[in-house]
């Protein structure tokens, strides 16, 4: 789609070696500085990710989960999943018995063990060059010597910040407040990275920095020991592979929610998409209503896989789409007393990188909601995660929390590849949104047409409760038509979600990088 260059926006990065696109200046900085001194699109990952733990310390930390998806040159698709579990003695029947029905979100209850340091040491080394030490060493850098706020971290530190300023550790890290622009310094995690760079991953598990968050926890009256940390393994998983006209849609198996993408996509390909106005009430009609029977079809049924009672691959079918869509009337909505809705307003970031070899990874890390648990160790500074707020209280539930159990994940990476060639990796950040996003994303690139940035730029929308959320530049002919169809709208307190995404031409081998301007972030090519 040509571009008017009198509006404003941003036009698609297009270069022919290697493409970074972060949420954040900095970190695509990082990244791009790792490539050009020979490191991977793996170690640009980590040095990415580190970074950004530094900058957008509301969304991401060492003391949170990451997912990813790596595309090596020549070989098939790889996906790990680096998330926590919970603590051994966190059993269904200790909650029933104390009267829970649900995890608090700013609760010692909601930790789950940190899967995200033990999986940037399992991509280092299988995919990487470098060592902790190497790729920590920006970030060591800019949280000794500080960095300039960007302008949409210092809005949701601003937003957020009073649901973790009972935490001694958030007030000694991150207060004062800081605005756009303003200095900041975090010499704890600095310290935190330098042990990380010295001992490798065994460092986070082990020894003076699960220490701290054991005795940070246990105070507050959780359940994580030592041997909780210390036992801690991600994995390496086969993707879940379904497909969109004609193209093989590649996502993280549960506990994540990445087979609810598969869904939403199954769903709308029974209709044509492509005939109908990307920007239009239409459109937006058949995405949320294939949103909301996604959703509830994803919390009925998705959870630690050992315990779902349905497959991955009933759930991931055709068939299953086409059964949905069956109930998706044009011109009116569902009854919103049939189906249940998630969670809004949880932080994540994401990036994708692409280097000089064709190496490709799709990351996702978070702590969940901003600030995570509201709770900071005070020696090590790490935002403990709150994503065992996600798991039920509910006797008999796939997702009932459970002793060393994993709990649903909402952050996803995907890729997408066109036969043996990988033609996009991508990402779109927003809690439960992701999904949705996904299928938004991927149904502009694909249905409509869309390069990277295009596809990023267009407004969403996403369905919470019995309405709908839409962004404000969301037309009103738009609006209309949804209300003309029994949607309640809602105009949303902030952006919705946020992405990067990387396309590759198959012919000319052209990368076309593309950031959500809902983020600090940046695409860079070389």
């Amino acid at each position: 789609m040509p571009r008017d260059f009198q509006m404003p926006g941003r036009s698609a990065t297009l270069a022919t070696t290697a493409m970074v696109a972060t949420s954040h200046a900095l970190a695509s900085e990082a990244a791009l500085a790792a490539l050009k001194a020979g490191g991977t699109a793996a170690d640009a990952a980590i040095a990415a990710v580190a970074v950004l733990c530094v900058v957008e310390p509301h969304q991401v930390s060492p003391a949170g989960d990451c997912f990813f998806l790596v595309k090596p040159p020549g070989k098939p698709v790889e996906g790990y999943n680096g998330s926590g579990r919970a603590a051994k003695a966190a059993t269904l029947g200790w909650y029933l018995q104390r009267g829970y029905t649900a995890i608090p979100e700013r609760d010692v209850h909601a930790i789950t063990v940190p899967g995200a340091v033990d999986g940037w040491a399992a991509l280092l080394d299988r995919h990487g060059t470098f060592g902790f030490d190497r790729a920590l060493a920006r970030a060591i850098e800019l949280a000794e010597g500080g960095h300039a706020v960007a302008a949409r971290s210092a809005h949701d530190w601003a937003l957020f910040a009073p649901e973790a300023m009972k935490s001694p550790g958030f007030r000694a890290h991150y207060m004062p407040v800081p605005k756009a622009g303003d200095v900041h310094r975090h010499p704890a995690l600095a310290r935190t990275y330098r042990l990380l760079a010295a001992r490798g991953p065994s460092a986070m598990y082990e020894g003076e920095i699960a220490e701290d968050i054991v005795a940070t926890t246990r105070a507050l009256g959780g359940h994580l020991t030592l041997d909780d940390l210390a036992g801690h393994r991600g994995e390496w998983v086969t993707p879940i592979a379904g497909t969109y006209r004609g193209k093989s849609v590649l996502q993280i198996p549960p506990n994540g929610q990445g087979v609810t993408a598969h869904v939403i996509l199954n769903i709308l390909e029974t209709f044509d998409m492509g005939a109908v106005p990307p920007l239009s009430a239409e459109r937006f009609h058949l995405t949320l209503e294939a949103s909301r029977l996604g959703y509830d079809a994803r919390d009925q049924f998705v959870s630690e896989p050992a315990t779902m009672g349905v497959s991955v691959e009933r759930l991931a079918s055709k068939e299953y789409g086409r059964t949905l869509a069956g109930l998706i009337s044009p011109d009116r909505r569902l009854d919103p007393a049939r189906l249940r809705a998630p969670e809004p307003g949880t932080h994540t970031v994401y990036f994708s990188i692409v280097d000089r070899d064709g190496m490709a990874v799709s990351f996702i890390c978070s702590v969940f909601s901003p600030w995570g648990s509201g709770i900071v160790t005070e020696k090590t500074g790490l935002v403990l995660q709150n994503r065992g707020q996600a798991f039920r209280v509910i006797e008999g539930h796939p997702n009932a929390i459970g002793g060393g159990k994993r709990p649903l994940h909402t952050i996803i990476p995907g890729m997408v590849m066109d036969g043996d060639q990988l033609v996009a990796s991508y990402g779109v950040m927003g809690g439960p949104y992701q999904a949705c996003g996904h299928a938004h994303v991927l149904s502009n690139l694909i249905d409509h047409g869309m390069d990277a940035q295009e596809a990023l730029d267009l407004p969403r929308g996403f369905h919470l409760g019995d309405a709908i959320t839409l962004e404000r530049t969301v037309p009103a002919e738009v609006q209309l038509g949804l209300a003309r169809r029994g949607h309640k709208i809602l105009m949303p307190l902030a952006a919705i979600g946020g992405g990067q995404v990387i396309t590759i031409d198959p012919k000319s081998g052209v990368l076309t990088g593309g950031s959500d301007h809902r983020k600090d972030g940046l695409a860079i090519g070389w």
